[in-house]
C-alpha cells in the first residue's frame, strides 16, 4: 500500500462524494437520452447545446463518436441543473482541477471500488461520510489521527468494533 497524505485522502474522499451526489443526475441523462451508434452532427444539436459546446465545434466532426455522446450528456445534465447546482458542480471541478495526478488516481481508484459495492453497503459509506461531516473539526481531526497513528492490527480492531456496534443497534432496531 502507498502512503497517503491526508491532503490526498480528504482530496479522495471528496471526489468520492461529489462523484457520488450527481449519481441521480447522471442516470437521469443516461436514461433519458440513449446513446447512438453512429456520429453526431453538429446540426442535430440544439443552439443551447451548440453555444455550450462551441469550443468543439470546428473539431466536431473529428471527435470519436463515444466522446461526442459524452459531451452531449454532460451539457444536457449541466442545461437540467439549478443555479446552486451548477456553481456546486464549478466547485468540485475546480477543486478536481488542483488535484495532483496522483490525487486524481487515488481518487478514481476509491470511485471504481465505490461502483464495486453492494447497494447497502454503498449507503453505509454514505452514512459514514455523513457521520463524519457532522463532527466538528476539532473531532475529525483526532480521528483522523488515531487512525494514521493506528498499526494494522489496531485499526482492524477499530473496525472490528465499529462493526459490532453497528450490528448491536440494528439488532436493537
Amino acid at each position: 500500500m502507498y502512503p497517503v497524505s491526508n491532503l490526498s485522502r480528504r482530496a479522495a474522499l471528496v471526489a468520492l462524494v461529489a462523484t457520488g451526489l450527481q449519481i441521480a443526475l447522471v442516470g437521469r441523462a443516461r436514461a433519458d437520452t440513449p446513446p447512438p451508434a453512429a456520429p453526431m452532427a453538429w446540426s442535430s444539436l440544439t443552439a443551447e447545446e451548440q453555444k455550450l459546446l462551441g469550443r468543439f465545434s470546428e473539431r466536431w466532426d473529428s471527435l470519436a463518436p463515444e466522446q461526442q455522446q459524452r459531451l452531449v450528456r454532460g451539457t444536457r445534465r449541466w442545461m437540467s441543473m439549478t443555479p446552486d447546482q451548477r456553481e456546486r458542480a464549478r466547485t468540485r471541478f475546480d477543486r478536481w482541477k488542483s488535484l495532483t495526478p496522483e490525487q486524481r488516481d487515488h481518487a478514481r481508484r476509491a470511485w471504481r471500488r465505490y461502483q464495486q459495492l453492494t447497494p447497502e453497503q454503498q449507503a453505509r459509506v454514505r452514512e459514514g461520510y455523513h457521520r463524519f461531516k457532522r463532527l466538528s473539526p476539532e473531532q475529525r481531526r483526532r480521528l483522523r489521527d488515531r487512525w494514521e497513528n493506528a498499526t494494522p492490527e489496531e485499526r482492524q480492531r477499530m473496525l472490528e468494533r465499529r462493526r459490532a456496534r453497528r450490528e448491536r443497534r440494528n439488532r436493537e432496531n
